[in-house]
């Protein structure tokens, strides 16, 4: 199975950017499907965006749309989030998320195995 450790979050003004970066180990991260979630102070977990294996195809959650960008580097088994233009409401726990078999737009978190510890995003005001 594939351990997932995120790092890359902080603190941010409104408007600026952070990069989010998810290692793999245990597998080659190439084996997967991976994905980005978010989980604010009392709300449910969310999708934000996922990659398929090649890289070649992305989802976003519409709010994201534009500002966000994933991608991944298979080589270094690592898969990244760039955030822009990031907005107080962006602030939440970033989670990655890797399975072999869902889909580059699965939403729903229980299609997902494998889950880092996350990494923390505040954005003020």
């Amino acid at each position: 199975q594939v351990q997932l450790v995120e790092s890359g979050g902080g603190l941010v003004q409104a408007g600026g950017s952070l990069r989010l970066s998810c290692v793999a180990s245990g597998r080659p991260v190439s084996d997967y499907v991976m994905a980005w979630f978010r989980q604010a102070p009392g709300k449910a977990r969310e999708f934000v965006a996922g990659i398929n294996k090649s890289g070649y195809s992305t989802n976003y959650v519409d709010s994201v749309k534009g500002r966000f960008t994933i991608s991944r580097d298979n080589a270094k088994n690592t898969v990244y989030l760039e955030m822009n233009s990031l907005q107080p409401e962006d602030t939440a726990v970033y989670y990655c998320t890797a399975d072999q078999v869902a889909r580059a737009w699965s939403r729903s978190i229980g299609l997902w195995d494998y889950w880092g510890q996350g990494t923390q995003v505040t954005v003020s005001s």
